[in-house]
Order: structure tokens, then sequence, then C-alpha cells
């Protein structure tokens, strides 16, 4: 990496109070660090921040890499670059534009490891979890990975969008048991992080599927993290996202047009009016309000063999979903819905 960090220029502050630069911030941002030849270049992102341009933008790079699609590289986290990104990129945004807080900061243990558990809604790029991330690392200086669905790593789109090895880099997991495994061997990269800090949503891809109408019904809990508690002996740190829900509002998923572009969920709004003409946006999220409540924290279970029970695991998953139901709806003065 560069010794020097990323300078913001008047551009890149143009670039984050327009909802079109973001992506060019954070490609930006990462050509600084990293030498990719298949990036975007300069005129490409002038067509960024024009309605359209995007598509004259998409040409104009196809034929430069003589009509094939960006070098789909595999990357390895690098913990300084996730860093550097918190610092110079997240961190305004966090700051300024979600006015993100933890709350019961008092339950947050010193140390890992740990499976942060929290409610997934947005029906957008995961801005939810990428505060929380952020917000960890602020208060207690861990190094935080996230668990996600495959397709956000390999999605044609995705490749476009954002170098093919970003996610990665910045610590993202693949939703799959080997990787997760991989994630949890791999040595603790920083004196302050001691331990792994992985976060896992349990509603898994139904939580963003829910749309606007259920936007504060928690879905069913996957109980793969119960199982992964059990196994690795690793604590679970429930938390409880208010605010998440308006990242895109008043959106739905047709599953039907899903499923033809094959992604895991396809949010249709009167903001979608926006995103055909400014293709960019679909990393940008609506401005909001993130509060995130720190719930105590449920300890490992002693059975890490098959013998427990799937039923038994189940149950455990699903009381702990009633009990972060009824605190999303203390939060909100709301009755359960069901």
């Amino acid at each position: 990496m560069p010794s020097g960090g990323y300078i913001f220029s008047w551009f890149d502050w143009f670039c984050l109070w327009y909802p079109p630069g973001w992506l060019i911030l954070f490609n930006r941002h990462w050509q600084h660090y990293h030498t990719d030849q298949d990036g975007w270049n300069y005129l490409e992102y002038g067509l960024f921040l024009i309605p359209g341009g995007f598509y004259l933008a998409l040409l104009s790079r196809w034929l430069r890499l003589g009509f094939r699609p960006p070098r789909r590289e595999i990357g390895e986290f690098d913990p300084k670059y996730q860093e550097a990104f918190r610092l110079e990129v997240l961190s305004p945004i966090v700051k300024y534009y979600f006015r993100a807080e933890l709350q019961q900061v008092e339950n947050l243990p010193s140390t890992g490891p740990l499976i942060v558990t929290m409610n997934h809604a947005g029906m957008c790029f995961p801005w939810d979890f990428l505060t929380l991330g952020y917000l960890l690392s602020e208060t207690r200086g861990w190094v935080v990975q996230a668990v996600a669905n495959p397709v956000l790593f390999e999605h044609p789109w995705m490749i476009w969008w954002l170098p093919p090895k970003w996610s990665q880099v910045l610590g993202g997991v693949r939703a799959e048991l080997d990787n997760f495994e991989a994630a949890m061997a791999q040595p603790t990269p920083t004196a302050n992080a001691q331990g792994k800090i992985v976060l896992y949503a349990p509603e898994g891809i139904r939580g963003p599927l829910k749309g606007w109408r259920r936007r504060y019904q928690l879905e069913k809990f996957d109980i793969s993290f119960i199982q992964l508690s059990d196994r690795y002996h690793i604590p679970i740190l429930p938390v409880v996202c208010i605010g998440s829900e308006f990242l895109h509002p008043w959106a739905v998923n047709l599953k039907k047009l899903q499923r033809l572009v094959k992604l895991p969920f396809l949010p249709l709004s009167p903001l979608m009016l926006i995103l055909i003409l400014f293709p960019s946006m679909g990393i940008w999220a609506m401005r909001t309000r993130l509060r995130y409540s720190i719930n105590p924290l449920q300890p490992a279970g002693l059975d890490t063999h098959s013998s427990k029970r799937r039923a038994v695991v189940y149950q455990q998953a699903q009381q702990l979903r009633e009990k972060l139901q009824l605190q999303i709806n203390h939060l909100l003065g709301k009755p359960v819905r069901s």
C-alpha cells in the first residue's frame, strides 16, 4: 500500500454529496491503493455524473477492455486497506449521512471472538452492516468481517460497478461453511483485535426480501449461526438496528424480475426511476439515522457435535428472534405484528 493516505480533493467532496458520485469515490479510493488497469478512467467517471451517462461509460470501458468484462481476480482480506477505507471514506458517510450511533455500549465485551447477529433490512447495498462494522471498529478497535450472500461477490453487475475483489479485500466472507471456517482460522491481524469478530444476518436474504410493508417484522432465523457458535465455542452478540428500513424506503421485491436478472433481491420503488438514469447510484442509500442497540452476550453452547438435535437448535434460534422482535416493537412503540 502507498505510504501516503488518500486525501480528498474538491472532486471527492463533490462525489460524496452528489449521489451518483459514491461509486466514483469508492473506485478512486481503490485505485489509489491498488493497480487496477481494468478499472474506470476519468472520462468514464465524468459520464457517471450525467443522466444516462453510465451506459456510455460502460460501453467505453467494454470497448477499452477489448470486448471483455473486467478480470475476475481472487482477493484476500487486507485489514490495512479495510482500515484505510474506514477512516478515509466510511467515516464521513457514517457520521454525517447515516448519523449512526451505538446504544447500550456497556453490553459490548472487551474482546472476541464473537458472532455479531443483527436484523437486516433496507433492500439496498448493505449499509447497515458496513456501518455497524465501522462503529465496532471505532469503539473497540476490532477488525470486523461480514458474512454475505455469494451472489454479491460474483454477480456480473458487481464486477462492473466495483473492482472484482473489492468485497473480499474489505473483509467480506462468503456465506459458505468452508469460507467461514477459513475466516475463523486466519490469524488475528492486530493486537487490538483479540479474536475474530464476524457479522452475521440470521434472517439471511429473507431480511431484505421482506420489503417496506413488513419492514419491522423479523423473518425466520436460520439455525446456522447457533450451530457455528456451538461448534467453535464462539458467543453470540445480538444487535438490533433501527433505521435501516429507510435506506431504500417504499420498496417491494418482484420475484420474477429478480430471478430474471439472477439477483438475490431486486428492490423496486419510486427511487428506481432515478436509478435507471443513474445506475451508479446502486451503492447509494437514502439519508437516515441508524441506531444500534447492543444486547447482552449469549454464551456459546457446549455441544459441538451433531448430537444436539436440529429441533433444539431451531427452537433456540426462534426464541432469540422473538426476543429481538419484542425489543424492536418496544423501541418503535408498536404492537407485535404476525
